[in-house]
């Protein structure tokens, strides 16, 4: 197998195969983001993908999932992706699900006639970054979207019946924002109404502009009490009935699980428990993206 670089997936896809369609990150400017800073954004040849898949075929009794990396693999041309598509269809026929990262900017650039058809061919599964609900954070993180592009994206996802993994940030408006991005990311959340919800907290890395604002005092973090406060007031103003919430990623203070709308309370009360102290929280040093 053949990788370019540092490889990066979603937690969800720690058992998949992980083969790069495109190297890097279309967009790649996030202001919050150093994932992508060593590459130069390609799509592979198709050919290359397919002799990956073919080689991984030869090596591996049985294949389960297949995630399409680096980021926004979606931004391919749909004819590669469905050439694809049908290899591990026809090659790879235990394989129950193909999925990958999206951006409103590919899912924008593909029909809707182009999306359903990449559905049928298994791609199962997208991720998207709403990070936040905000235009003024998303403006100043540099996200590339509105939170109506990326709303509008999202839906247009689920209306090709593949199933949507959306994130956000908790802490990316810092001290000055946080009541603004809780309430307008629930909203958004509200009308995207993913079937899975994944909150990340930020994490300022070295090389990023965040990390620069930090520095100066222009971006100041959330203390631990500080993110579980702001996510309190996001899931209470989230109305999103039946997306699987998880807040279980390396960088989170606390971990939640549970299902919207059914169990708020039980995950609001968790919440309380943490910022009143009842519960630990992940000590700085173990937190890592």
């Amino acid at each position: 197998m053949r990788y370019i670089g540092s490889v990066y997936r979603p937690p969800s896809e720690a058992y998949s195969l992980i083969v790069q369609l495109t190297v890097g990150c279309s967009h790649n400017r996030c202001a919050f983001c150093s994932m992508y800073r060593e590459k130069q954004f390609f799509v592979r040849a198709v050919e290359e993908v397919l002799a990956d898949l073919a080689w991984c075929r030869r090596q591996y009794a049985s294949i389960g999932r297949i995630f399409l990396a680096d980021g926004d693999a979606l931004i391919a041309p749909a004819e590669d992706l469905l050439r694809i598509l049908e290899y591990i269809r026809t090659e790879i026929p235990e394989c129950e699900r193909v999925s990958c990262y999206a951006s409103p900017k590919s899912v924008r650039r593909k029909t809707d006639a182009e999306l359903r058809a990449l559905r049928a061919a298994n791609l199962q599964m997208v991720y998207m970054g709403l990070e936040s609900g905000s235009d003024d954070i998303l403006r100043r993180m540099r996200k590339g979207g509105s939170a109506a592009q990326i709303v509008e994206a999202a839906q247009r996802v689920r209306g090709a019946e593949m199933a949507l993994s959306v994130t956000a940030i908790s802490g990316l408006g810092g001290r000055a924002q946080w009541q603004e991005h809780a309430e307008a990311t629930g909203a958004a959340l509200s009308q995207i109404k993913a079937e899975y919800i994944g909150l990340l907290t930020l994490m300022v890395e070295p090389g990023t502009p965040a990390f620069q604002w930090v520095r100066e005092g222009t971006l100041q973090l959330l203390s631990p009490q500080e993110v579980l406060a702001e996510t309190y007031t996001l899931l209470a103003h989230t109305d999103s009935e039946g997306s699987v919430l998880r807040m279980n990623h390396a960088s989170n203070y606390l971990s939640l699980r549970g299902t919207l709308n059914r169990d708020r309370k039980a995950l609001l009360d968790q919440l309380q428990s943490g910022m009143d102290g009842s519960v630990p929280l992940k000590r700085e040093d173990y937190r890592a993206l």
